[in-house]
């Protein structure tokens, strides 16, 4: 998944107005009139209850957040459910995952106001159906104090890590079980082509590489530079993840290698055959406009789709956006994806 927000993938959505509560949509509230819009979102979706607060006072609309899984589950919750949907409007369907909700037809027809302020560099399919919301690369990150005490110096590229020098020193995530395992994952595909990243993983699994279930483990718990003070000083994160790691002096204790970076982007639509599909429009609006794009750096460590959003301070000191990134094309990715995944745990997992 976009995702990214696994720096705050633990945290609740008790910050979101409604967020326990179970499926279902519906056009009207009880009392005062109000319209209730269900938004399906990937489990790490968190939103300022004040900028919620003020879109209700705005619009009368309130908007019930409902978690169902990372992106993946969330894409093929939706495709399952898509003929009795189980919310009005959803967000989190990443670049791995579009082409096979569109191609399921789970989305419906409807092109946001608010689209071209940003959000047209990255869309998918025209931009009629999808719409993004936040941009999130998932790159190689090192611990520099980790690495300067080792004597080895900071890695630079990919072929660094198979580099002898760096042997047991990379953690990654299993791209069968996690989101931004499966992006750099695919970084190496992109980097290595079809026929050349078995062997670079090969070459990785020789030099020691560590694979985990998923980013907390891999970021909290290995790598050195978080606040676990793990054994291993590059992890697989995210391009955002130095503006969270730095110190009382001011300085990131660690970086983004942002020659390995894979750009992930999240979506969001209106559900084909939503029951409050008008007022969900309103939200879809709403999730791009300028108020609610002004949060998602900090609530979600991701990028904003919006142009012209200011960054925090930290971000622009630690966490810049990386001028280019790898992106394979969306229908390479949903055609090969599963036979990539078998691949590489045949090789690396055996």
């Amino acid at each position: 998944m976009m995702l990214r927000r696994v720096l705050v993938a633990s945290a609740c959505l008790s910050l979101v107005a409604g967020c326990s509560l179970s499926g279902g949509s519906g056009s009207s509230a009880s009392g005062g009139g109000d319209h209730v819009v269900t938004l399906v979102t990937h489990d790490s979706f968190v939103a300022k209850q004040e900028t919620l607060d003020a879109f209700k006072t705005a619009t009368g609309i309130t908007v019930k957040p409902l978690a169902s899984g990372d992106a993946g589950a969330l894409t093929n919750k939706l495709v399952l459910t898509k003929s009795n949907p189980i919310g009005d409007i959803a967000f989190g369907v990443d670049s791995t995952f579009a082409s096979r909700a569109l191609a399921e037809g789970v989305f419906a027809e409807y092109k946001s106001p608010e689209a071209d302020k940003g959000a047209q560099r990255y869309q998918v399919d025209g931009g009629t159906r999808l719409h993004a919301v936040d941009v999130g690369d998932v790159c190689l990150n090192v611990d520099v104090a980790g690495l300067a005490a080792k004597g080895v110096p900071e890695p630079k590229t990919y072929d660094d890590l198979v580099d002898p020098k760096y042997k047991d020193m990379l953690v990654v995530e299993d791209p069968a079980t996690s989101s931004p395992g499966l992006a750099f994952l695919l970084g190496t595909i992109g980097k290595y082509g079809p026929t050349g990243w078995g062997e670079y993983w090969t070459k990785l699994k020789a030099n020691g590489v560590k694979v985990v279930s998923g980013w907390e483990e891999a970021y909290n718990q290995d790598f050195s530079g978080s606040a676990g003070k793990g054994p291993r000083p590059v992890v697989v994160s995210y391009a955002s993840s130095p503006s969270a790691e730095i110190g009382d002096d001011g300085v990131p204790r660690t970086k983004a290698v942002l020659d390995t970076c894979y750009r992930q982007v999240e979506y969001a639509g209106v559900l084909t055959g939503a029951k409050n599909a008008e007022d969900a429009k309103k939200v879809l609006d709403f999730l791009l406009s300028e108020q609610f794009q002004a949060d998602v750096p900090e609530q979600m460590y991701v990028y904003p789709s919006r142009e012209g959003v200011k960054l925090p301070e930290a971000w622009t000191k630690a966490a810049p956006l990386p001028a280019s990134s790898q992106a394979l094309p969306a229908d390479q990715v949903s055609a090969n994806r599963e036979q990539w995944v078998q691949q590489w745990r045949a090789l690396v997992v055996g």
